[in-house]
């Protein structure tokens, strides 16, 4: 057995948790939208067609905002195709994930379906094929409050008061070759702050995000981001960035480390934000909006190309096991340990897609491993993020090199007086024996423990044994001012711990 140890204070704040760090995603893209969150004539379907089973999942996932329509979907959407009468919509080719896009769903809709799972939409604009005309129109129709063409167009469709959408996509990914409309990156930044400037004349209060490098392995990256704010530095609010994680090559070890990588990624784009800024003499301070993140076995997604125009097509519904929740778990401890300098962070997708939760049409949904650890933290992580002192061991990683074995971030609620521990063992085949140093916290007790693993790491959730993999209670305990814990191999472990306040 291994052994590690913590030390941490209520009086070592990062910053608060902010609440948008528990985002999702819902692109048109596979079965994310149709028979997933949509399913017209399904046994739990309400008077809009939408799944009640899906919608308690999302619920229950602890999800507060959702992005949409895309993804590179949303490069060659036409907004307009998706209002009015639903058999008056068109059918259009979908280029992105050569599929069929039938405009059921559009805009009115998915604001209905976002108000009954109580999550903030985040809105993605074209900037792909159209621009800042478009992102005015699109705007005006969601957004303003009536006496126009586009707010009377919306009150006819029946959305009387405004959408009130505040948080803007200035496009999706507009350094990937692959993006219908791609663009360089002074191309891309000069529509880009042309845009925020059209859309804050509209409505100054509105928050914008600028396009990053859709991943820190694209040969742009650092250039892109450079650039890209040089131009749009006092026009948006936060730069996105994106990232997906899979096993390379059956090199586990290194899969479990991702969030190293993660790590890396975001101290890159904050350096690179802040030395814009000096050099533009700015006192403004960019933030970050990792808005797709995931795991996501790509490999799979282009071993298996499509020549069929179907009408949504089973794409990346990639069945998660346990070793894919630990990874997701530390992921988002990653970006709450950022939580200084990432503002926004949306999972990608919420249903069927590389997603949490699974759905069968007519059948049931069920939660997938890496539901988990999402719906555990967004439960329990309040107040205000904490630094953690960590002492280790490594264990040595093809692609990292060496690694710390455990990685933890704690919260502390000052009203409540909970805090809680989040923590992960990365070794394959060791328990770690962990020692947490709580004296500065006073009399605590442990309240809850909870832990994701399994022996074998590739166990998952499927249709017919959906809770083969569930948060095991664990145990945990507090002596002499110190928690004690031992966490089995492949784990994330969460304990909540509460003051004699």
């Amino acid at each position: 057995m291994l052994n590690a140890s913590l030390v941490l204070s209520p009086h070592y704040v990062i910053a608060p948790v902010r609440r948008r760090l528990f985002g999702s995603f819902v692109e048109h893209m596979g079965r994310c939208v149709y028979t997933g969150i949509y399913e017209p004539g399904h046994p739990t379907a309400d008077e809009d067609g939408f799944r009640g089973d899906v919608l308690e999942l999302t619920r229950e996932l602890g999800v507060e905002l959702v992005r949409y329509p895309g993804g590179n979907f949303v490069s060659g959407y036409r907004w307009e195709d998706g209002v009015g009468p639903v058999a008056e919509r068109p059918v259009r080719r979908e280029l992105a994930w050569h599929s069929l896009e039938t405009n059921e769903v559009g805009i009115d809709e998915f604001v209905r379906w976002a108000r009954k799972a109580d999550v903030e939409v985040m809105y993605a604009v074209n900037l792909g094929t159209r621009g800042v005309a478009e992102a005015l129109d699109v705007h005006e129709y969601m957004n303003h409050e009536g006496g126009t063409h586009l707010s009377e167009l919306r009150r006819v469709n029946g959305s009387k008061t405004p959408h009130g959408v505040q948080l803007w996509c200035l496009g999706n990914e507009m350094d990937g070759p692959w993006q219908l409309g791609h663009k360089t990156a002074h191309e891309y930044g000069r529509l880009a702050a042309e845009t925020a400037r059209a859309l804050r004349q509209a409505e100054p209060g509105l928050e914008l995000v600028a396009c990053g490098s859709s991943n820190s392995a694209m040969p742009t990256f650092g250039d892109w981001e450079s650039t890209v704010l040089e131009l749009t530095y006092e026009q948006v609010d936060h730069i996105s960035l994106h990232a997906y994680y899979e096993v390379h090559d059956g090199d586990v070890d290194s899969f479990l480390a991702s969030a190293v990588d993660m790590d890396h990624f975001i101290d890159s784009v904050v350096a690179t934000a802040d030395a814009v800024g000096a050099r533009l003499k700015s006192d403004k301070r960019i933030t970050l909006s990792f808005d797709e993140w995931n795991v996501w076995y790509m490999k799979r997604f282009h071993d298996t190309p499509r020549t069929e125009w179907e009408v949504a097509p089973r794409v990346i519904e990639d069945q998660y096991d346990v070793n894919d929740a630990v990874v997701v778990g530390n992921l988002l401890m990653t970006l709450l340990r950022h939580s200084d300098r990432v503002a926004v962070a949306c999972q990608a997708q919420l249903v069927n897609v590389i997603a949490p939760i699974r759905s069968e049409p007519g059948g049931p949904a069920w939660r997938q491993t890496i539901f988990h650890p999402f719906a555990l933290t967004s439960r329990l992580a309040r107040g205000q993020v904490l630094r953690v002192e960590t002492s280790s061991p490594a264990y040595r990683t093809k692609r990292f090199g060496d690694v710390p074995v455990v990685d933890a971030v704690a919260t502390h609620d000052s009203e409540t007086g909970d805090t809680v521990v989040f923590v992960v063992n990365r070794h394959q085949c060791e328990p770690v024996e962990l020692r947490a140093d709580l004296a500065a916290f006073g009399e605590v007790a442990v309240a809850e423990a909870w832990s994701v693993h399994d022996e074998d790491g590739a166990a998952t959730n499927t249709e017919t044994d959906p809770d083969r993999v569930v948060p095991q209670p664990h145990k945990a305990d507090v002596t002499g001012g110190d928690l004690h814990v031992v966490l089995p191999p492949r784990s994330w472990t969460a304990v909540r711990l509460t003051s004699g306040q």
